[in-house]
């Protein structure tokens, strides 16, 4: 199989990995089992991105834009939407084995999915249409976030889908706009910081109360 084939078939094999690995472990770990199918997809993530992106990718990717720069601003303010969520369920982060996964979710998992979902999906589909690009995209960042549903309430919830959904739509036209990931990493840095990643994982909390 060609590189442009096997990337582009990619989110369908991470998909059908996490389902896998979320029954398998959610057996043994139930809610906790969110940690292996993470550590695997970040695993697939960066053998991905080590493997089919070109020698410049990462410098290209944290570029400084100049351009564009309201998509940008966009993208920061979108992020900012959880801060509710944060505030109202901040007490839930008192307990080390809560708040060190939540920490390390938040500063890594931004990096590895920005590099994979917006940009090397994004270089790898620069020949269709760019609403082709970003719709099939955005769709299947949103749809791989429904696999965490196998073991999380909340992950399954409709909400889940139509939020992924809308960021993965604005954060990839901000990439096609700007060419640069700098400010949809910070985006998504506040997503998972502010959405409360771990505890939402093992359903600590009850989306809208």
């Amino acid at each position: 199989m060609t590189k442009r084939k096997i990337v582009l078939l990619s989110p369908v094999i991470i998909i059908m990995v996490n389902i896998a690995t979320g029954y398998f472990f959610g057996n043994m770990l139930e809610k906790w089992a969110f940690i292996p199918v993470i550590l695997i997809e970040w695993g697939l993530f960066l053998f991905l991105i080590l493997r089919y992106a070109t020698e410049d990718f990462i410098k290209k990717g944290l570029h400084s834009s100049g351009k564009n720069w309201g998509w940008n601003v966009l993208t920061v303010l979108l992020g900012l939407t959880p801060l509710p969520i944060f505030f109202k369920h901040k007490d839930l982060l008192t307990d080390w084995k809560i708040w060190l996964p939540w920490i390390v979710l938040a500063l890594v998992n931004p990096w590895l999915e920005e590099f994979y979902w917006r940009g090397l999906l994004s270089d790898y589909t620069t020949k269709w249409n760019n609403w082709l690009s970003v719709g099939v995209t955005a769709f299947l960042f949103s749809i791989n976030h429904l696999t965490f549903g196998v073991n999380s309430v909340i992950m399954r919830n409709p909400a889940v889908l139509i939020s992924t959904f809308v960021f993965g739509i604005v954060w990839a036209i901000t990439y096609k706009k700007t060419g640069s990931l700098r400010w949809i990493i910070f985006s998504h840095f506040l997503v998972d910081f502010l959405n409360l990643s771990a505890p939402s994982f093992l359903d600590l909390y009850t989306p809208g109360k």
